[in-house]
């Protein structure tokens, strides 16, 4: 029996104990893949002391794997659904149990950067491969969402996590513990993997699409390197030409995906109900959350003057309120609650804790945190939500591509909002900041501080605090902008989604 006839035959049945402790295994590398993503901002120090890398190999230790995981997510998404997800999976979690090794004990900055490439690899693997298991073992729709609900709680969580937990093994331990820590979930996984999670793929798929893999990765890498380098350097010509290459391949990619007979990406997932706003709608959360972490982490650090570490831990705070946003919407939309509704209710919020970071002063700490919560917790209301209606609207038989599609959004999402929000906030600092001040000021806080760190006396003391009231004001700035994105996010989830109703979307996926 095929994959997609056994789906739909078993439509109604509920997971119990087998998948609920499946779902538990599939966490670990989840959290851990997530985390991967922070799990560097304490060791940085320590390595470049360590393995003294220059200053363009420190920036490739920290970037390559955001890179190569945004660049690969389609092609594992699509070759998952080839070749089944538990394999992947599989294969993923050993790939990334040698290489956390390799990276724990590098001797070199290109061993360490070629390991965090593997990493990366084995990332694109992990993360859809989640996801389409659990759109697999929860064919019941209500049992789904809430672990649709859960994973969105933990992919959160483990960014926050990451940090926090980089910095206690730095201060325990060396700087390579930071990697070990993947081996024993990985060994987990691949030890009860194989007996508690079903094999899955596509019946048919078809010839894999080779030509997809380099347009693919040609579309996403230029594109998001452009977007992560503009908030720090500024509009200059060779990142925006990065975006505008990558945008021409993308859209090769989209006309072969639409001509070839065997496509990556199949156009027919955009005809499923609901599942082209979901991407749409996921991107704009992930721009939120990550714009608003460009501006909290430096907040923190640099115009409160928390160390990195006591930063880290008062980003925690709000990780409380998140983790109880996702099952709250899951419960709302199960008891009748039109799902258009909550998901507008959730940018709404979010909007709400944008507008909270207007408000901030220079002195500002528990207004920020509350605003982080808010904030995030709506974006989690919509994040799971919206990940929920894109696994029902696709059929059981792509969930790994369309899995990889609402990843790959969510990274196009991030950097977009660290760009925008970014270059809004630098735009607004370069602005205020006093006219006089040295030119290094007038380029980011951290210059103007290392500035006003040199300057005598009370010279030195009225830079910093101008550069940091030019800093909450970019904040301000932001803010309001971030405001008003969630606002319009708000109300074009009222209006794309209204109609559309869970039933409808499982009709349509089987």
């Amino acid at each position: 029996m095929t994959n997609s006839t056994s789906d739909t035959a078993t439509s109604a049945t509920r997971a119990g104990r087998r998948e609920w402790t499946a779902l538990g295994v599939l966490m670990l590398p989840l959290l851990l893949v997530s985390m991967d993503v922070s799990v560097l901002y304490f060791a940085i120090p320590a390595i470049s002391a360590d393995l003294e890398p220059s200053s363009t190999q420190q920036l490739w230790i920290f970037d390559i794997y955001a890179f190569v995981l945004a660049g690969l997510l389609m092609t594992m998404g699509s070759l998952g659904d080839r070749i089944g997800r538990r394999k992947l999976l599989l294969i993923g979690a050993a790939a990334f149990g040698v290489a956390s090794l390799t990276a724990a004990y590098a001797d070199s900055a290109e061993t360490l950067i070629a390991a965090r490439a593997v990493l990366g690899i084995g990332g694109a693997t992990l993360m859809p491969s989640t996801m389409a298991l659990v759109r697999t073992m929860f064919t019941d729709p209500a049992q789904r969402a809430k672990a649709i609900a859960m994973w969105s709680g933990v992919m959160t969580a483990g960014i926050a996590l990451g940090s926090v937990l980089s910095g206690v093994l730095v201060q325990y331990f060396w700087w390579g513990s930071v990697f070990l820590v993947n081996l024993p979930a990985m060994a987990l996984l691949l030890v009860l993997g194989p007996f508690l999670l079903p094999e899955s793929k596509d019946p048919a798929p078809g010839r894999f699409d080779l030509l997809g893999v380099p347009l693919s990765m040609a579309a996403v890498l230029p594109v998001i390197y452009g977007l992560k380098e503009i908030p720090s350097e500024g509009w200059h010509v060779r990142y925006v030409v990065s975006i505008i290459v990558g945008l021409l391949f993308a859209a090769l990619f989209v006309h072969r995906q639409r001509t070839t007979a065997s496509p990556m990406i199949s156009p027919a997932l955009f005809r499923g109900r609901g599942f082209a706003p979901a991407v749409v709608l996921n991107l704009v959360s992930s721009f939120a959350m990550m714009g608003s972490a460009f501006f909290t982490t430096q907040y923190l650090q640099s115009v409160l003057d928390k160390s990195a570490m006591e930063a880290a831990l008062w980003a925690l705070l709000p990780s409380v309120p998140i983790g109880m946003a996702a099952p709250i919407a899951t419960q709302l939309v199960q008891k009748g609650v039109n799902r258009a509704y909550v998901v507008c209710a959730g940018f709404a919020i979010a909007a709400v804790g944008y507008g909270m970071l207007a408000l901030a002063g220079t002195d500002s700490l528990w207004l920020v945190l509350a605003a982080c919560g808010v904030l995030a917790s709506g974006i989690v209301v919509a994040i799971s939500q919206m990940t929920d209606l894109a696994l029902s609207a696709a059929p059981v038989e792509r969930a790994g591509s369309a899995s990889s599609l609402l990843e790959t959004g969510a990274e196009f999402g991030g950097a977009l909002g660290m760009a925008v929000l970014g270059s809004i906030g630098t735009a607004v600092y370069r602005h205020d900041i006093p006219s006089t001040a040295p030119a290094p000021a007038h380029e980011t806080l951290g210059s103007a501080l290392a500035v006003a760190g040199r300057l005598p006396g009370h010279a030195g003391e009225v830079l910093a605090a101008a550069a940091r009231e030019a800093f909450t004001s970019g904040m301000h700035g932001a803010g309001i902008a971030g405001a008003l994105i969630l606002a319009g996010a708000s109300v074009c989830a009222a209006v794309t989604l209204r109609r559309i109703h869970v039933r409808e979307t499982e009709k349509a996926s089987v």
